[in-house]
């Protein structure tokens, strides 16, 4: 047993910026989120603009946005990455495959832009799209095998920078450059863009000593699952994920609404979020990801949650003094650095929890939960902002936060601060009576069901709720379930493809805990 004197000497904030900022490592996750950020703004906003100006109409674009449904739905084909990769290079392999498709898919734009058609936008849209999830499974999954501990600060805020920066550039900027140039030739330039990025994947630093591949596909899809649980503290890891920023997600779902019900002019909110509230929040999520290296994942995690509930204080000031725009700016300064913080050490949490082997896999199902709060805020939102007017409802975010605090404290005890690393393969192990087979399958398949009937529930109630606040009308389940089921826009499809693909998540879940925590009986035991 290695003696205490041999522990590694924890580095000081300062310390871990330094070594951080002298790590090729580091650069290479930093810089690859260049790639992956750009797919983004042409998907959001480049492509959709093009086509309006080429002047097809409305609802066409709408069945663009299905389009962006493998950003969604990644986790699903993310085993295949864990499992199958180009020799020599697991997970740079995989970028650079991705990177060629999205080099040709908008050089295929390019060739398109002098007389688009519709289907075959869609199509090259859609292969966007797939190409640019999978390059983001590939170097999510790189960056949790390359870096090392005190790394993974100053990786979560430099990347997001970088990431924000290529978003903007294929986006706005784009849009800006083809009124001069062309469609044309913006495509190509971003074609370009692409396959210069294939060299500095070439140079990439690879991982010491790269985890090794799943043997099977299927251990590929049931490992990481079973692997996760095997944590003591799995279950309240995977809920903290979801409630940790729920606060702030409630928060920000109308923060425009309520600046613009509040008096304040479209040049007043444009700057407010598309400048102050920006640039706070890469400043926050920066100075989070650095400062939790330093002060250690846990303690970060609990001051940062503190901040996040303090700070929407800022918008109920605001709505209960009026017009005020030194006030409105300060309150989305401080709300959207705290956001960016608590989303700083939350990065840094799911690179620490994710086991390297399934790294694709299990980093991709982890950041999914976390964006889950976001997605399902909205509705609740605007309900609870009509009921109870705009100070009241960002009164009532704040204690929303505490569920929150409450989880964190499962696993990471105020005054201890430690989080359990991911447990190594062949540790955690079987704890209580094993279970059979078929007990197993059979609550597996229970979970599943459960999972897609709460979640159209969910969604059903969530679109009840979101009549009642577009409609003025009063709360309708029944009607929640027709317009689930009958969805306005292509995009809502999403809410019916969604449940059954959670249940089966979940049926997974279940039956991967019971195995995890219990074992499997043998069915024919020797002696």
């Amino acid at each position: 047993m290695r003696a205490v004197a041999d522990a590694p000497k924890k580095l000081t904030t300062w310390q871990s910026i330094q070594r951080s900022f002298t790590s090729w490592r580091l650069a290479s996750v930093t810089l690859l989120s260049f790639p992956s950020g750009m797919p983004l703004g042409l998907v959001l906003t480049s492509i959709p603009f093009w086509m309006q100006q080429e002047g097809i109409d409305i609802k066409t674009i709408g069945w663009l946005q299905l389009a962006g449904l493998p950003y969604s739905f990644k986790f699903i084909w993310s085993p295949l990455m864990d499992r199958y990769a180009p020799p020599n290079a697991r997970r740079r392999g995989w970028i650079a495959i991705f990177q060629v498709v999205l080099t040709l898919v908008c050089t295929a734009f390019a060739i398109e832009a002098g007389g688009p058609r519709v289907a075959m936008v869609a199509v090259l849209t859609f292969a966007l799209s797939f190409a640019s999830a999978s390059q983001d499974i590939a170097i999510d999954a790189y960056a949790v095998e390359v870096l090392e501990p005190d790394e993974r600060g100053a990786a979560v805020g430099a990347r997001a920078a970088v990431y924000r920066v290529a978003m903007y550039l294929a986006g706005a900027t784009l849009i800006t450059a083809s009124a001069h140039v062309g469609w044309r030739l913006s495509y190509a330039v971003i074609a370009v863009l692409f396959l210069a990025t294939l060299v500095l994947t070439f140079f990439a630093a690879e991982p010491p000593a790269p985890a090794k591949p799943p043997v099977s596909l299927r251990a590929a899809v049931w490992d990481p699952f079973v692997g996760f649980f095997r944590h003591s503290n799995a279950l309240q890891i995977a809920a903290f994920l979801f409630f940790y920023k729920l606060a702030d997600n409630l928060a920000q779902a109308l923060i425009r609404p309520f600046l613009g019900q509040m008096g304040f002019s479209a040049d007043d909110i444009g700057l407010g979020t598309a400048v102050v509230g920006v640039f706070a929040t890469l400043v926050g999520t920066f100075i989070g990801g650095v400062v939790t290296t330093g002060m250690g994942l846990g303690r970060a995690l609990w001051l940062f949650g503190f901040v996040q509930i303090l700070a929407n204080a800022g918008y109920a000031l605001l709505a209960q003094v009026g017009v005020n725009r030194p006030l409105m700016y300060a309150a989305m300064g401080v709300e959207a650095a705290a956001s960016g913080m608590g989303a700083g050490a939350m990065g840094v949490l799911l690179l620490a929890i994710t086991q390297k082997r399934f790294s694709a896999t299990q980093f991709a199902l982890f950041s999914s939960i976390f964006a889950l709060g976001r997605t399902l805020s909205g509705p609740p939102a605007g309900v609870l902002a009509d009921a109870l007017g705009w100070r009241n409802f960002f009164l009532l975010t704040m204690p929303v936060g505490i569920p929150g605090l409450l989880l964190l404290h499962s696993f990471s005890p105020w005054g201890k601060w430690d989080i359990a690393p991911p447990p190594a393969e062949g540790e955690g192990g079987a704890v209580g009576e094993p279970r059979s087979l078929g007990n197993v399958i059979a609550r597996g398949l229970a979970g599943a069901v459960l999972g897609t009937g709460v979640g159209y529930l969910v969604n059903a109630t969530l679109a009840a709720l979101k009549a009642v606040r577009a409609q003025k009308i009063p709360f309708n389940l029944a009607g929640g379930f027709d317009r689930l089921f009958h969805p306005p826009r292509p995009v809502d499809w999403v809410d019916v493809v969604s449940p059954p693909v959670l249940g089966l998540i979940i049926g997974f879940s279940v039956a991967a805990y019971l195995t995890a925590r219990h074992g499997l009986r043998r069915a024919h035991p020797t002696a």
